[in-house]
């Protein structure tokens, strides 16, 4: 594995480019997201994901979490959001929000767990967004942790569990940890949370309630 240290608010573009470059050729990053470290993917991939439930000794059928650089990439690769997602995208992303969206058929079957959906957030970090927008595509960001024990905030940690399991390992040092993303499935009539996290569903609820913007008249 190799580690290469990064500045969190000015990623240096050689380092961006070469974690994207492992990603479209198959391998694995650990990289910050605003929450903990995730372990990065090409999800477009089987071979890739593959990888990961290896690595983290992770039973398959388990859907994994996506990042993407902005919202018009997720809708590029993912498929136009319904909506509610537009809505609570314009308002949260870059952030700790979690939109669960209908999947397209090119994702690796293995990123969905079988449920035919995917969740995926623009994360409130610069260094994530970057690599993803380097790789040209959303990217895997499940935790970067063994199987059964805590994700970590922590560096050190990632490279103790999975340094002989990844190819590259991001540090920007230790990042907010805290709570993890919220979690909204948006594929119904009406949004649902799946888990409770940084965001308050309350907040998601008065968001949602307000009327959206008048446009001016042409």
């Amino acid at each position: 594995m190799r580690r290469v240290v990064v500045d969190p608010e000015s990623p240096q573009r050689d380092a961006v480019q070469e974690a994207a470059k492992w990603i479209l050729n198959g391998g694995l990053v650990a990289l910050p997201t605003d929450t903990l470290y995730g372990l990065a993917a090409d999800p477009f991939s089987a071979e890739a994901v593959a990888r990961i439930f290896v690595a983290k000794g992770r039973d398959a059928g388990r859907a994994l979490p996506l990042i993407a650089a902005d919202a018009e990439q997720v809708t590029r690769h993912l498929g136009r959001l319904p909506a509610t997602a537009q809505r609570l995208a314009e308002r949260f992303w870059p952030g700790p929000l979690t939109l669960v969206i209908a999947a397209p058929l090119v994702l690796a079957r293995e990123v969905t767990g079988g449920l035919g959906t995917v969740g995926v957030r623009v994360p409130a970090d610069a260094v994530a967004r970057a690599v993803c927008a380097a790789a040209g595509r959303p990217i895997t960001a499940t935790s970067a942790n063994r199987s059964g024990e805590p994700p970590t905030n922590d560096p050190d940690q990632v490279e103790r569990t999975l340094g002989d399991r990844i190819d590259l390992l991001i540090d920007t040092g230790q990042t907010t940890g805290g709570a993890p993303s919220t979690i909204v499935d948006v594929t119904g009539a009406e949004p649902t949370l799946v888990r409770a996290g940084a965001i308050s569903w309350d907040e998601i609820q008065a968001w949602l309630h307000i009327d959206p913007p008048v446009q001016p008249a042409r």
